[in-house]
């Protein structure tokens, strides 16, 4: 899988390198995964397995890595990928909350967008976002993402439930 570079970033290929202390803290914490699939409680086995079936299974995923001082801020994804159909699921988490609201998810996610339509040749790529999420579904919305339905009373989190929105993005 190709590294790949924005100004301010690389985007590495994720693999068991990246297992330490930190990213397993922000797997573990309540305001990082609040509106991710991720279960709080992982151990640092459970971190490993999963880098290992990423790199087991050739999964699409890249470290958020900043230029200027090498630290892994973040992961980024297109798993799954359908072939047959042309299309792929996007994932994002900038798990170093030091650096929100800096634009580094925005940057990351136009370079693997344009990865995903140029190498990829994909011709669609999905994600699913709750919909009180507003700054998430604003970021997918700059980057040219539109809604395409939603899962009404889809995901539960802390007790509560949530709608989810479906959205993509074209090539």
């Amino acid at each position: 899988m190709d590294i790949l570079e924005t100004e301010r970033l690389l985007l590495y290929p994720l693999t068991r390198s990246f297992l330490t202390e930190e990213y397993l803290s922000w797997i573990n914490n309540d305001e990082v995964i609040r509106f991710l699939e991720t279960e709080k409680g992982s151990t640092i086995e459970d971190l490993n397995k999963y880098l290992k079936s990423i790199e087991t299974n050739k999964i699409f995923a890249w470290a958020i890595v900043l230029k200027e001082t090498d630290k892994h801020i973040g992961n980024i994804k297109i798993d799954p990928i359908d072939s047959k159909h042309g299309y792929g699921e996007y994932g994002i988490m900038i798990g170093d909350k030091d650096t929100w609201g800096q634009g580094f998810a925005k940057e990351a996610s136009k370079r693997v967008l344009m990865y995903c339509f140029e190498t990829l040749k994909l011709r669609k790529v999905n994600l699913g976002v709750l919909k009180n999420n507003s700054s998430a579904v604003k970021l997918y919305e700059s980057l040219g993402f539109v809604k395409e339905g939603v899962y009404k009373k889809h995901k539960v989190y802390d007790g509560v439930v949530y709608d989810e929105l479906r959205m993509a993005l074209f090539k």
